[in-house]
């Protein structure tokens, strides 16, 4: 009898033990009785991170543009952020949902909600945040030692560019999520930590809206010392250009107009460390063409 009970007990911790709870982005507890092994990515940048943190391999299922790494393409579809098959999502099996707050509407995570599986919400506004993120995968997925070794490397590429950068001249940055129409990021976007990073300052921050509309005359007014936006996609694409003709404005005077890969800025994974890295360069360029003081 008395060892009935022992190996009961015994049973029971190990079933303690074996549950995780992990905290997410928007301060929920989200708790799994075991490491997930199915797992349904809501968003891109969710995607990349949890290939990083070394559970690409339970993705059952992902959103449209979950396109890095490369075998991420090979994952089935259930949805895109305009609409999710959740039919399809039920069919997968999934024991957990990663959703992202901005990417996904409050009726699609809703619908997921409802359904009664764990649902973990992500959403880095920060560049250390993706090391955080890459932790909490980690715990969530049972793959803690390749997610912390991801999170270290991360972490030393970010400290050698604040290193490198810490204390450089300021300088004022307008970023162009799009150009027609018009619209930019404000503070709360990890794009804008990057900028604060290299020690640009994002002219539009303190709008309320992550991605507020802005007009020409507002960017003109401000006068940025550089205008950063990302690749064109098609030739009905305008990018930096629509701001040639507005050659008094200091950007357009010192051919500081950066383009650069928006998706190694705006996607909070850890490739923003390349992208923060390439921003990091043009701001110096662009510290690099102001008149001498005399």
């Amino acid at each position: 009898m008395k060892a009935l009970l022992l190996a009961w007990l015994l049973m029971s911790a190990c079933a303690a033990q074996a549950a995780i709870t992990v905290v997410d982005d928007a301060g929920r507890r989200v708790t799994l009785a075991r490491p997930a092994q199915r797992v349904i990515s809501m968003a891109p940048h969710v995607t990349e991170l949890l290939f990083a943190a070394g559970g690409g391999a339970r993705i059952v299922g992902a959103m449209n543009y979950s396109d890095y790494p490369a075998a991420a393409r090979s994952i089935p579809l259930i949805g895109s952020n305009s609409q999710i098959d959740l039919e399809r999502v039920i069919a997968m099996k999934p024991d957990l949902l990663i959703v992202w707050q901005s990417g996904n509407t409050a009726r699609q995570v809703a619908q997921l909600q409802s359904l009664g599986i764990p649902v973990f919400h992500s959403e880095p506004r920060r560049l250390d945040e993706v090391a955080t993120s890459l932790l909490r995968f980690g715990q969530l997925l049972g793959t803690e030692a390749a997610a912390q070794a991801a999170a270290a490397a991360y972490r030393a590429r970010l400290d050698a560019l604040r290193a490198r950068y810490a204390g450089r001249p300021p300088v004022t940055v307008f970023y162009q999520a799009w150009d027609n129409p018009l619209y930019t990021l404000n503070g709360e976007q990890i794009a804008s930590d990057a900028i604060r990073l290299c020690g640009g300052t994002n002219i539009f921050a303190d709008l309320k809206t992550i991605a507020p509309q802005v007009g020409v005359e507002a960017v003109v007014q401000k006068d940025p010392e550089a205008i950063v936006g990302g690749k064109l996609y098609t030739p009905q694409d305008r990018g930096l250009s629509i701001w040639q003709p507005y050659r008094g404005m200091t950007a357009v005077r010192r051919n500081n107009l950066f383009t650069l890969d928006e998706e190694l800025l705006t996607r909070p994974g850890p490739r923003i460390a390349d992208g923060a890295a390439a921003l990091c360069r043009r701001l110096e360029e662009a510290r690099g063409k102001r008149p001498l003081q005399r």
